[in-house]
């Protein structure tokens, strides 16, 4: 276990292809998008949902393009490697805050979220204090990230408009939501035994 540990998680590096750079394309793009998250926030806070679907749309977009930019002109780099898990995670909990603020989904929905993502950042401190970078991003966060976003838009467009076709799109937004956090936090234990074994292997 250990060795293939070792073959997955470099203690002293993020990915083989990621530099020390910081001035990258990928990386301003990030920024911009992570900047772009309070706006989100306060559109869907005061209901303003549709100029807060073109926010998040444009945000989407950018999430896939700093990617593919990175891996296209050789500008992976650590700090993005950063960034990007960083700008998803405040996305999806400044989203259910405003969700939650605004009425639309139930306060407990935000505060499960917020507690996995509070025991995902404890764990990233930690790992830091060993010299240990992000940890490799596994499927089931990519599955558990996507459910919650398809949940976060979906609980938005209900919010425009009233009609029993949105109100039935509404109860698959939460619906979608609930089974989107059970998967997060699945996720968030996948992390914690990578972490942990981690952990082990410097005794």
């Amino acid at each position: 276990m250990p060795d293939t540990m070792n073959r997955h998680f470099d203690k002293h590096r993020y990915s083989p292809e990621a530099r020390n750079v910081y001035l990258t394309i990928p990386n301003i793009i990030s920024v911009l998008r992570i900047l772009s998250i309070p706006l989100i926030a306060e559109l869907v806070s005061h209901r303003r949902m549709i100029p807060a679907l073109i926010v998040l749309a444009i945000s989407a977009f950018s999430d896939g393009l700093d990617g593919m930019i990175a891996r296209t002109f050789n500008q992976v780099s650590k700090i993005g490697q950063l960034l990007d898990p960083i700008a998803d995670r405040l996305l999806i909990l400044c989203s259910v805050l405003a969700l939650g603020l605004a009425g639309i989904i139930p306060m407990w929905m935000l505060i499960i979220v917020a507690l996995r993502d509070l025991f995902m950042g404890v764990q990233v401190l930690v790992l830091a204090q060993y010299d240990y970078g992000p940890l490799p991003v596994h499927f089931v966060g990519k599955t558990g990230t996507a459910l919650l976003m398809v949940a976060i838009v979906a609980l938005i467009v209900a919010d425009v408009w009233r009609n029993p076709i949105v109100t039935l799109l509404h109860l698959i937004g939460l619906a979608i939501g609930i089974w989107g956090i059970g998967v997060y936090w699945l996720a968030g234990y996948i992390y914690f035994r990578q972490g942990l074994a981690l952990l082990r292997d410097q005794r």
